[in-house]
């Protein structure tokens, strides 16, 4: 007798032994007999499927609905609730291909996934599979930080997010900007898992040609004409990263000082007032430039930045000079001013983005304050040494409409220097800085409007004019209106502000303060009020109506 025989029962008795010793919690127990299927196949036993023999009673009218299957009460069939779908179907979203892209993505982002127009899919080849998924979703990550390193509001850095990932095929992506965080999420389909990157944003800097250079590139990825592989996307990218700033150290140092002699002119300063203004706010850069080379922060930078104005206005003052030393410092204030970071945070509040505002209004805040603990230890130390500087000045300077116009397009013009702007776009804002003057001076001075209104109107057309020169240019708006808002900015209100409150006179320094406040929320209101009108009468590239960004009447 073979092994294999030996093993195998050999009689009824010895079988039912080897039954009896099976322990598994799965045996059928003695005695119940289970059904065989015709051909041996095993039964579909789909956990979803009633058993046969179990009958479901349906809940009758007075019974609540116990299951999240069960038909509701109030379900009829002739009577049947809309659907998802309405029976006319989905209105069709036309975009329009000759508006920037920054108005189509931004038509599409405001509104749902389900309701975007997405193309007819291609049918591709097994050779021809397209670019990696995580590799697009890295390229768009990289596009985004530059941008909102750059200064771009968040909403626009979501859309050229969105530009990117739908020219590579990826149309089920949703961006997500915060202040120091990026992250995309592409879903393929309702069964397909997400795939997510993220991405930290830790250095910022400010060279508007290089924020230009990666709207061109968004622009030509976005266009459906031009062909750009995924290497050829990154190699642009990566020379856009190492591209050199267009203006070397020397003129920006330079164009700062100019800066602060240009915004004492604004105020009545004159030769001897601007020549002063010129050495403080070069010294105060050069001193910044030292503080950043060691590693410090940024507050510590501006409060340095701010000393030297000041100091010069003191010894002026000491010295039994006759000029006005309120002038001098107000426009070294002038050149540390954070406009740029102001407008953008304003900008993002007004968009729905309240986090990234948030941030950027608290990175503001914090400049400010480190300009403010500058000026007060100079201010504090001029009065001790016995300066008497009299606040009052801020009433006794006169309108000089053409030396102030001038001043103001200086400013605008160092301004643009000091923003790394192209070369190309600097007589533009140039030019818009000095329009914006023109209708604060007429309407400040001459119709002797408050300087909130007179402010926030010029800013209006600041921001009009930079939308429109965007959308002609199919560029960023913020090289054409960032420069351009220098003369509006609340320098001598926040010298006096503080010249008060080292006087001990901290009632008038507060409420100079608050003035100060409110016009750079005048200023960032209008420049966003101005992009607003100029996309609400021009095509925004939808035929339907505009959705609003998030909310609407708080609902």
């Amino acid at each position: 007798m073979t092994e294999a025989e030996h093993r195998k029962p050999q009689s009824d008795e010895a079988r039912s032994f080897y039954d009896s010793e099976i322990t598994s919690e799965f045996a059928l127990p003695d005695g119940l007999a289970v059904p065989r299927t015709a051909g041996g196949e095993p039964e579909t036993t789909s956990e979803f499927a009633l058993p046969k023999g179990l009958e479901v009673q349906q809940p009758s009218a007075a019974e609540p609905e116990g299951s999240a299957f069960s038909m509701p009460r109030t379900y009829s069939a002739k009577d049947a609730p809309p659907a998802f779908t309405p029976p006319t179907g989905i209105p069709v979203v036309r975009l329009t291909k000759d508006v920037p892209w920054q108005d189509r993505m931004r038509t599409m982002l405001r509104m749902p996934v389900t309701e975007r127009p997405a193309p007819e899919p291609v049918q591709k080849s097994e050779d021809d599979t397209g670019p990696a998924v995580p590799r697009v979703l890295d390229l768009t990550l990289r596009i985004g930080e530059l941008l909102l390193a750059g200064g771009e509001g968040a909403e626009d850095v979501e859309a050229a997010m969105f530009a990117v990932c739908r020219s590579y095929g990826l149309d089920r992506c949703e961006p997500n900007v915060t202040f120091t965080l990026l992250s995309i999420s592409y879903q393929p389909s309702l069964v397909d898992d997400p795939v997510t990157a993220s991405r930290t944003v830790r250095r910022r800097g400010t060279d508007y040609t290089r924020l230009a250079a990666v709207f061109q590139l968004v622009d030509d990825l976005s266009d459906p004409e031009t062909a750009i592989s995924l290497e050829e996307a990154y190699r642009r990218l990566a020379e856009i990263r190492r591209n050199r700033h267009p203006y070397p150290t020397w003129v920006l140092t330079s164009a700062s000082g100019l800066l602060a002699g240009a915004a004492s002119v604004l105020v009545g300063g004159d030769l001897l007032v601007f020549v002063a203004a010129v050495l403080g706010a070069m010294l105060g850069d050069r001193l910044a430039w030292l503080c950043a080379g060691r590693g410090l922060p940024e507050f510590y930078q501006f409060t340095v930045a701010a000393m030297p104005p000041a100091a010069i206005g003191i010894a002026l003052t000491l010295a039994h000079v006759d000029v006005k030393a309120s002038a001098v410092i107000t426009g070294g204030l002038f050149a540390l001013l954070p406009g740029r970071a102001l407008v953008a945070g304003v900008q993002d509040g007004l968009t729905g983005f309240y986090i990234t505002a948030s941030a950027r209004l608290l990175e503001v805040m914090y400049f400010f304050v480190g300009i403010v603990v500058g000026v007060l230890v100079m201010l504090y130390v001029g009065v001790q040494l016995g300066v008497h500087l009299n606040p009052d000045e801020a009433l006794s300077t006169d309108p000089r409409p053409l030396w102030q116009i001038a001043a103001s397009m200086l400013l605008s013009l160092t301004f643009a220097v000091l923003l790394q702007q192209e070369r190309s776009t600097v007589l533009a804002v140039t030019l818009n800085g000095g329009v914006a003057w023109c209708v604060y001076g007429a309407m400040h001075y001459t119709g002797e409007f408050s300087p909130v209104a007179s402010t926030a109107v010029a800013a209006g057309l600041v921001g009009l004019f930079g939308q429109l020169l965007s959308r002609y240019r199919f560029a960023s708006a913020l090289p054409y209106t960032t420069a351009a808002i220098g003369p509006l900015l609340p320098g001598s209100a926040t010298y006096f502000g503080l010249l008060s409150i080292a006087g001990s006179q901290v009632d008038e320094g507060l409420v100079s303060l608050s003035k100060a406040a409110a016009l750079a929320m005048a200023i960032a209101i209008g420049v966003n009020l101005g992009s607003e009108i100029s996309r609400l009468f021009l095509r925004v590239g939808s035929a339907s109506k505009r959705r609003a960004a998030k909310r609407t009447r708080g609902f």
